[in-house]
């Protein structure tokens, strides 16, 4: 049977990969391991179609030490132990065998445990390949044990230079300029799915492609979206940043990845909620009742009508003032009340429920305001013996401005004698 064109072009050497020179160049620590034959445990993470399993295996390959081979999709924790032990008890046993487990994220952090004893007492050279975060995915003593190298998302010129390769050594095929940018543009900077694309040229016999045809050989490309992944957090984290920063047109990219990805809607209204909380607060209280309107509308609409409420929300987020004074407000007044949670409330504000309370003192002497003259009576409402604290700090911006006037003004009504 035929191999895949990936196959049939894959490196097998640093010098033939194409991208990631930070790995590859002539002074990088992966290139020194391999010329001084020091084998070290290493784990490459990064996105799909980047070239981990490339570089994994040019890595292993380069030492004398026997290879095994497993993907954590398909192989199980106790078929990798069986092959190890197995190899362990061989007569000409080398001192070291090399072990690549590729998508080593699909192990859970319990089932990583099981390489710690073989590297600990260093029989195997542990190789792993992820695209997860191995922070999040892996297991922080195995992490401890490896040298982490980061694979970075391929270059357009990287892909020009791997379509480049495959007209010179595989096939004859035309292909224009403006075209061969739109075919790159279609596969997410991933170059197994390009290569898919040029065996599709390859399989339909064509000797031109253009945009008149392009679409004859490309299928429709899935958002390189994972709900429960990296491209999750860094896309909701990128939303909410963006709109703390008033860029309406990146809220509106972000929050469009987001949907065409397939993201929950509740999980983006349980963001966009939070940040008129966290980020707007006060500074626009509308801010509030706008997220929870569009995430009304959007329960009644549902998708795709009800998206246009999504976008409303992001659109009205990002351009409303910011402030953090509630949050910062909030936060220091919940650390003063666990430091003072013993402070007794004052007599006057404690509600006389029955007669026994009211001969104990319970609301002698309180002052009800707004039977005042300014509606602000002269009484204290902090603990006897603690300092009286100000946690909020409004801006002189947006309502806040209108609130900060009015804390003034009751101060000062207040402390008048």
């Amino acid at each position: 049977m035929k191999a895949p064109l990936s196959e049939i072009l894959r490196p097998k050497t640093l010098d033939e990969v194409i991208g990631q020179e930070h790995l590859t160049s002539k002074t990088s620590l992966l290139r020194k391991l391999i010329e001084q034959k020091k084998p070290r445990s290493l784990l490459l993470y990064g996105p799909p179609g980047t070239g981990k399993t490339t570089i994994a295996r040019i890595y292993a390959n380069s030492f004398e030490e026997e290879l095994f081979s497993f993907t954590a999709v398909y192989h199980s924790t106790s078929e990798i132990k069986k092959v190890i032990e197995e190899a362990r008890k061989r007569p000409l046993f080398s001192s070291k065998i090399i072990l690549f487990i590729d998508e080593i994220h699909r192990f859970n952090k319990s089932q990583q445990d099981l390489f710690l004893p073989f590297m600990e007492d260093g029989s195997i050279v542990f190789i792993g390949a992820t695209t997860e975060n191995p922070s999040f995915a892996l297991n922080n003593a195995l992490l401890s044990r490896m040298q982490t190298f980061a694979m970075n998302p391929l270059t357009e010129n990287d892909l020009l230079q791997m379509i480049d390769l495959f007209q010179s050594k595989i096939y004859s095929v035309t292909i224009s300029e403006s075209t061969k940018l739109k075919l790159i543009s279609s596969v997410n900077a991933d170059a197994r799915n390009l290569l898919q694309m040029l065996e599709n040229i390859q399989t339909m016999g064509l000797k031109q492609v253009d945009e008149n045809n392009l679409f004859s050989i490309t299928f429709s490309k899935c958002p390189q979206y994972d709900k429960d992944g990296d491209n999750h957090y860094q896309l909701i984290s990128a939303l909410h940043k963006s709109i703390r920063g008033s860029d309406v047109n990146a809220s509106l990219y972000y929050l469009s990845r987001m949907i065409q990805g397939g993201e929950d809607p509740k999980y983006i209204f349980r963001r966009l909620i939070r940040i008129a909380l966290e980020d707007i607060g006060t500074a626009d209280p509308n801010a509030l009742e706008v997220a929870l309107s569009c995430q009304k509308a959007y329960d009644v609409l549902g998708a795709k009508e009800g998206e246009l409420a999504m976008a409303q929300a992001c659109v009205y987020l990002a351009l409303a003032p910011k402030s953090v004074a509630l949050y910062k407000a909030f936060a220091k007044a919940s650390e003063f009340a666990n430091k003072s949670s013993s402070a007794c409330v004052p007599n006057h504000l404690i509600n006389a429920a029955n007669n026994f309370m009211k001969k104990s003192g319970a609301s002698k002497g309180y002052i009800y305001d707004p039977d005042t003259t300014s509606g602000f009576a002269k009484q204290r409402y902090f603990p006897e013996g603690l300092q009286e604290e100000s946690f909020f700090q409004p801006k002189e911006t947006g309502f806040e401005a209108q609130l900060k006037k009015r804390m003034e003004y009751i101060k000062q009504v207040r402390t008048k004698k």
